[in-house]
């Protein structure tokens, strides 16, 4: 089942999730409905705060990136409780732009290796070094999880110049091709 994305301005993207057990309801589910609504919006991530729900799930889907990077083929994983180590690493400026912020793309910079530890979904711990891409994505997901954006990477000059659309989304106006939950 798609769900509806929520823009910014609602209050659950700015919480702090919490780690889930094996024991949260209908979980395997709720994994394929976050799959499904990120496939529909063309996203390559989505977490769980952007469907409204303030827990520690994140799923990340490669594939769509696979002709160019070829080792990104059938690249779909769930990552639960993931956490970031460390960050590691050249600084690498790159464009970004967030399914829950529709036609907002700035240069954010980011740490192009990380240490991550997560859980997939049969609840297995793992713990990688990540690099490049990935990297990247994963950066951007799992801020999600800490009621983070990617527009507080960018420079109050550059939030300045997106006030306008970023007092759209506030005001409900948000454009995208996929359903949106807004505040108004």
């Amino acid at each position: 089942m798609i769900l509806p994305i929520y823009a910014y301005g609602q209050p659950v993207l700015r919480q702090e999730a919490k780690d889930i057990t094996p024991d949260y309801p209908n979980l395997k589910e709720l994994i394929q409905n976050i799959f499904e609504t990120m496939y529909n919006a063309d996203g390559v991530g989505l977490a769980a705060p952007q469907v409204g729900l303030p827990i520690r799930l994140v799923v990340i889907t490669l594939d769509v990136l696979s002709e160019e990077k070829p080792e990104f083929k059938d690249f779909n994983k769930v990552y639960i409780n993931p956490r970031i180590l460390e960050t590691d690493g050249e600084e690498v400026l790159m464009e970004e732009g967030c399914l829950s912020l529709p036609g907002i793309h700035e240069s954010v910079k980011r740490k192009d290796r990380i240490r991550v530890k997560y859980m997939d979904e049969e609840f297995n711990e793992h713990e990688e070094v990540v690099e490049g891409y990935l990297a990247r994505v994963m950066q951007h997901e799992f801020d999600h999880l800490d009621g983070k954006m990617f527009i507080d990477h960018i420079s109050p000059l550059r939030k300045q110049m997106v006030k306008g659309k970023l007092n759209a989304l506030l005001q409900g106006k948000a454009r995208a091709g996929y359903r949106m939950k807004c505040v108004k």
